[in-house]
């Protein structure tokens, strides 16, 4: 029985995770048809993710003890993990294809263990350097560098800032674990509640930013093309705040949760795959072969760098992916520091 339970529980958190994946990876179609409608990037942004604050009061008043306990930590959250790595990735989106963007983020376990063997000079496994070499040349392959960088140069800068602020957010959250908060024994802060705060910075900071009162709002009453077909600029919306925001964290967070790290990373690669094809369906974003192997090796060099990234003494992991993408968790638990993509 005990066995069954466990094998039951395992299925849910696959299921979780395959849909955390899908509503991750949704997050660029949906929003890249607003953008070229008339939208600045930085205001897709903070309609994001001040849509999803807005939603998230009730658990970020519930964990209302975490702004004195971890004020650094909700702080960095917010700034990297969902200003951030959103501001650079629905930038580069403007620019260049949704899964090439997606595909660049994918560097950030690289970026992870190049911050670790230089500059907190610690080794890293053979094998983890492996991954690094993968990771690079399956990226030289889906930029095609040999076709003299064809993509905007601007536009893959972007999306390299994205990848660099969710490392930012690694070494923040690697840092709090081995300082221990508030003690040695504090219990980890609530991932749902980090969530919940980490959006409502990131929105304080990106109406900064942004400024949206400059924004034409009317384009939210109207329409937006993708593929051909003209669709609605507040369902398109909806799509980025329900499903590739507030459902994904939640259910990436829980996926995490009732499965380990190593595998909740695997399911997580899936992202970038998914919105590849997504943007192929509906925005009609092919890549070429070479682009698709390309993909592959940087999935598989990512995958390798994570597993075999060193593990903090106190517990944090580099584990999770794009819009993904790699953060570090909070405390062991928040595994999926994600880009919200």
């Amino acid at each position: 029985m005990h066995a069954s339970s466990r094998f039951q529980g395992r299925s849910a958190g696959l299921g979780l995770a395959l849909l955390s994946a899908f509503a991750f990876g949704g997050s660029g179609v949906a929003a890249k048809p607003l953008i070229e409608a008339g939208l600045d990037p930085l205001h897709v942004v903070w309609l994001r993710v001040a849509g999803a604050a807005v939603i998230m009061l009730p658990v970020a008043w519930r964990h209302r003890n975490l702004v004195r306990e971890r004020p650094a930590l909700l702080a960095g959250f917010g700034l990297f993990a969902v200003a951030g790595v959103q501001a650079f990735y629905f930038a580069s989106i403007s620019r260049i294809p949704v899964g090439v963007a997606l595909l660049v983020e994918y560097l950030a376990p690289a970026l992870v263990l190049g911050w670790v063997r230089f500059v907190q000079r610690r080794p890293v496994s053979r094998a983890a350097a492996v991954g690094v070499v993968l990771a690079v040349g399956g990226l030289a392959c889906v930029v095609e560098v040999w076709a003299g960088l064809r993509f905007d140069l601007l536009g893959l800068l972007l999306a390299l800032g994205a990848a660099c602020c969710q490392v930012g957010y690694f070494v923040l959250s690697d840092h709090g674990g081995q300082d221990g908060g508030s003690g040695g024994g504090a219990e980890p802060p609530n991932p749902v509640g980090v969530i919940a705060y980490g959006l409502i910075v990131g929105a304080a900071v990106l109406t900064v930013v942004s400024r949206p009162w400059g924004m034409d709002w009317a384009l939210l009453g109207g329409s937006a093309g993708m593929n051909g077909n003209e669709v609605p600029a507040w369902l398109l919306l909806g799509w980025i705040v329900l499903l590739a925001t507030v459902l994904a964290y939640v259910t990436g967070v829980v996926s995490v949760r009732m499965l380990s790290p190593q595998v909740a990373g695997v399911v997580a690669c899936l992202e970038a795959v998914i919105a590849t094809g997504l943007a192929w369906v509906l925005l009609g974003e092919h890549l070429s072969a070479p682009q698709l192997i390309g993909g592959f090796v940087v999935l598989t060099g990512a995958f390798i760098a994570q597993s075999a990234a060193p593990k903090p003494p106190s517990g944090p992991v580099a584990a999770g992916a794009g819009t993904g993408a790699v953060a570090g968790p909070v405390e062991g638990e928040l595994s999926h520091g994600r880009a919200p993509h």
